[in-house]
């Protein structure tokens, strides 16, 4: 190619949204040198912070994720949606720094959060003991000022009643160097009419500071808002032309609750900015893929506000000048030939450990030992891949060897606790190893005693599941090719929309992280069982 043609080619390009799709909220994007880097919420999943690695906008591939394990977060026990929320990545001295607060609780007024800091001379590690700073709010995020301080920024919470809950964004001196908080927290800013303010990240730029918070809650109704100030404290003023970016009021658009965004400048002095997308089914329907990463140009004249065109999520956006940097496609099947899980893979409140997952003792296997119940909280054995598309399926080849009815493994269609549909291979009453299908809609589980089948003493069981829209499909192999089971299941049923429950005004539960296909093993008679799966192929259509 010509050097002509090459540079036609780059300024031809464009930013496809989302850039990264599925399960992947609340980015902080961030630029060191050449490399731009997004980390996004993962809240009761493992690794914790999930992290991608760009050179040009455009082309992303997962860098995995920075909590490895419990000594950076103990996610025993973390209900549906809480854990990691909002972490934000910044780069200091040399030095990467990370923040994430983990969230206890959500209801009645309270959060029980928890913020840490870690960093690392490296994005990949090693990370070091996180230093916890406080509960007093959440989406806390760093800012280095240009005199070398460093300032902590969150939401400050207010449980009292008839107060608002979302009190104000508050700022805090943070000594780097003795990693501890300095003087008196103070609120800067308390938003604007759109209310719920929370999401802050702070920037210097052309003398001002400038402060980008989410608002409008995490739906329909999310938003970007931009403030300024002359002075670190304020007083902070809201840009009068109202929020950067929100899809509120344009049920036309494909991407939906437009929000909670960060700003990267890119070398040539051009500005874009990370946001949380949605794509709903139907206008204003379900999510199934959860909350995804959006990248829209950002405008910033000289002594003016920034803008995004029309003030809207675009599904097209003009890419940066800079070369083309194409990733190497991930193989669709994982042959488990790896000694760790690859970056593809998250695993429920607990680290993939020596005590569950096996890589080793039978090459080229995955051996998951059986963990709890759906419902169980410390200690689930369940391997899942995000789903990134309306139409995907995963599918694997399972061995095991079920004692009785209180051994499973199969594969699953899983969205928390209580939203998810499962096949799996069980021991019956009678003594067969069959196939059982069982589904759970917010917690009430249905049988679909009709569609079991026997495996006919198949030593290996071919098992795949199917997102075709808005239904679910399972297929299975004996041995002498796929078959499906005929039965279309709800799809919708996995999604944050349906997750969500709000009780007399309260919220006896939230919805916050999309869907996933995945490994399932549950061994309710804590009797030591494993199954093995011979590799594992996710496919989107």
């Amino acid at each position: 190619m010509s050097i002509e043609t090459a540079a036609t080619a780059t300024a031809a390009r464009s930013i496809q949204n989302p850039v990264l799709p599925g399960f992947h909220p609340d980015p902080s994007i961030l630029r060191v040198g050449d490399d731009y880097y997004v980390a996004t919420s993962t809240f009761e999943w493992y690794p914790g912070v999930r992290l991608h690695h760009s050179r040009d906008l455009v082309h992303w591939r997962p860098r995995g994720g920075v909590i490895t394990d419990r000594r950076l977060l103990d996610l025993r026990g973390a209900g549906d949606s809480n854990g990691v929320w909002a972490p934000d990545l910044t780069y200091h001295d040399g030095r990467f720094h990370l923040i994430y607060s983990d969230v206890a609780s959500f209801a009645s007024g309270y959060w029980d959060p928890r913020n840490f800091h870690t960093s690392a001379p490296s994005v990949d590690g090693p990370w070091d003991d996180p230093t916890p700073l406080h509960g007093r709010g959440f989406d806390a995020s760093l800012f280095h000022d240009e005199d070398g301080s460093t300032w902590l920024l969150n939401l400050s919470t207010d449980w009292r009643p008839g107060r608002d809950r979302f009190g104000g964004i508050e700022i805090q001196r943070y000594d780097l160097a003795a990693r501890e908080l300095v003087g008196a927290p103070r609120i800067i800013f308390t938003g604007t009419a759109a209310g719920l303010t929370e999401g802050p990240h702070l920037y210097r730029h052309e003398g001002w500071y400038w402060l980008v918070t989410a608002e409008g809650g995490t739906s329909w109704e999310h938003q970007v808002t931009v403030a300024r100030a002359r002075e670190l404290f304020g007083p902070y003023e809201a840009d009068p032309a109202g929020p950067l970016l929100t899809s509120a009021g344009r049920p036309d658009l494909r991407l939906q609750k437009a929000g909670h965004g960060s700003l990267v400048r890119t070398p040539d002095g051009g500005w874009y900015l990370a946001h949380l997308a949605a794509r709903p089914a139907t206008p204003l329907g379900n999510c199934v893929l959860g909350r995804e990463t959006a990248i829209q140009r950002v405008d910033w004249p000289d002594g003016g506000w920034p803008r995004i065109a029309g003030g809207v999520p675009a599904d097209e956006v003009a890419a940066p000048g800079l070369p083309d940097h194409p990733w190497p496609d991930e193989p669709a099947t994982d042959h488990f030939d790896e000694p760790v899980l690859g970056s593809r893979w998250a695993t429920l409140r607990r680290p993939a450990g020596p005590e569950w997952i096996d890589l080793t003792t039978r090459p080229s296997h995955l051996r998951v030992r059986g963990g709890q119940s759906p419902v169980g909280r410390q200690a689930p054995s369940l391997v899942a891949h995000r789903v990134g598309a309306p139409g995907c399926e995963l599918s694997t080849v399972v061995e095991f060897d079920p004692a009785d009815h209180r051994q499973l493994a199969g594969v699953t269609a899983y969205y928390n606790t209580l939203n998810w549909h499962f096949l799996y291979v069980t021991r019956s009453d009678d003594g067969r190893v069959v196939l059982e299908l069982l589904s759970s809609d917010r917690g009430r589980r249905t049988a679909h005693p009709g569609l079991t089948v026997d495996t006919g003493g198949a030593t290996r069981v071919g098992l795949r599941a199917e997102f075709d829209g808005p239904v679910v499909r399972f297929g299975y192999d004996l041995g002498s090719g796929w078959r499906e089971l005929p039965i279309a299941l709800d799809a919708t049923i996995l999604s944050d929309e349906h997750a969500a429950l709000i009780v007399d005004g309260e919220p006896a539960a939230w919805g916050f992280t999309g869907a996933f296909l995945g490994l399932w093993v549950q061994d309710l008679g804590a009797d030591g069982i494993h199954a093995d799966f011979d590799e594992a192929t996710y496919r989107e259509r």
